[in-house]
């Protein structure tokens, strides 16, 4: 490969990061691509895999202690809905912020911006991220022809990482639920069978959040 590597395949720090956010819809596209990596591969220890979430500049720390950053992400690129597209290196930052469709990208930028001025930026940066097709959907599940870029992009990101020497194993079953990176009740499986009709949802809300808002607020 082109790039030169100032440390071994086995000392790079690397990390796998998922952004966006779960309750609206394609929004969770990167968590759920983490999410399935977790499920199935087993990474060396210098690999670590995490659902950032909305996070935004509080990722600056996880971001500044890694060689090797490759992260997954709704973005939109002005392409048709379902499309990926693949970011290397310095072009990464230009579309985490180019159209904005949430807070977590311009806090992402943001991320990368303070990492670089510290000096503690990552030597190799890949992003995989993928045309919403639907964000208006408090609650919604990924759509279809995003759910299909899933597997796509893992494939992709596991011959990024092949080329640096890491070589995730294919686990001989899936994690338990307990084991994965998300509460149970936001794994991907048990979040779309227990979400109400679309008919209920409409009309009333998700009660899997009413209610525990509703509690929140008769504690306060």
């Amino acid at each position: 490969m082109s790039e030169s590597l100032s440390r071994t395949e086995s000392e790079l720090r690397v990390m796998i990061l998922g952004i966006g956010n779960l309750l609206w819809a394609d929004e969770g596209f990167g968590i759920r691509v983490v999410e399935t990596l977790h499920e199935h591969y087993r990474f060396p220890a210098n690999v670590e895999l995490m659902d950032g979430g909305t996070q935004g500049i509080y990722l600056v720390q996880h971001v500044q202690r890694c060689d090797l950053l490759l992260v997954f992400d709704a973005i939109d690129y002005g392409l048709e809905p379902g499309a990926m597209k693949v970011i290397h290196g310095d072009d990464v930052p230009k579309f985490m912020g180019a159209k904005k469709m949430s807070l977590h990208q311009t806090g992402f930028q943001e991320v990368l911006a303070m990492a670089e001025f510290t000096g503690d930026y990552p030597q190799h940066l890949l992003l995989i991220g993928v045309q919403p097709v639907e964000l208006e959907d408090f609650g919604g599940s990924l759509r279809p022809a995003v759910q299909a870029q899933v597997d796509p992009a893992i494939r992709i990101a596991l011959d990024y990482l092949d080329s640096f020497g890491i070589h995730p194993q294919k686990r001989d079953q899936p994690l338990p639920l307990q084991e994965q990176l998300a509460p149970s009740e936001l794994q991907q499986r048990r979040y779309e069978e227990g979400r109400p009709s679309e008919d209920d949802a409409c009309r009333r809300g998700d009660e899997r959040f009413l209610n525990q808002t509703a509690v929140k607020e008769s504690g306060n």
